[in-house]
């Protein structure tokens, strides 16, 4: 069983930053990309970023330039660094896995409870 626990999240002014971070269990975490994916109210569920374990990335264009994804396979943890956030930012954040190591499309096997970033205009 794989388990996803994210942190990090809260509530930052436009123009903040903001640094998630995803502690996954299990050894399948090396072998397997990992990502983000967010939910604001009313929206469907849309990818923010992934990473493969060698550390290949894509982001969703909405976020280009101002997040940065990365991993530490040694700490079995994923980060998301939010910098230069916006109103339209706030949703709820999820970390997700998969099996394998596409990210494009990232479709995820596994995935957190989510966490909640709210920014304020």
């Amino acid at each position: 069983q794989v388990q996803l626990v994210e942190s990090g999240g809260g509530l930052v002014q436009a123009g903040g930053s903001l640094r998630l971070s995803c502690a996954a269990s299990g050894r399948i975490f090396s072998f397997n990309a990992m990502g983000w994916y967010r939910q604001a109210p009313g929206k469907q569920r849309d990818v923010v970023a992934a990473i493969t374990s060698d550390g290949s990335t894509n982001y969703a264009d909405s976020v280009k330039g101002r997040f940065t994804i990365s991993r530490d396979n040694a700490k079995n943890t994923v980060y998301l660094q939010m910098n230069s956030l916006k109103p339209e930012d706030t949703a709820v954040y999820y970390c997700a896995a998969r099996l394998g190591q596409r990210i494009t499309p990232f479709i995820p096997n596994y995935w957190g409870q989510g966490t909640q970033v709210t920014v304020s205009s």
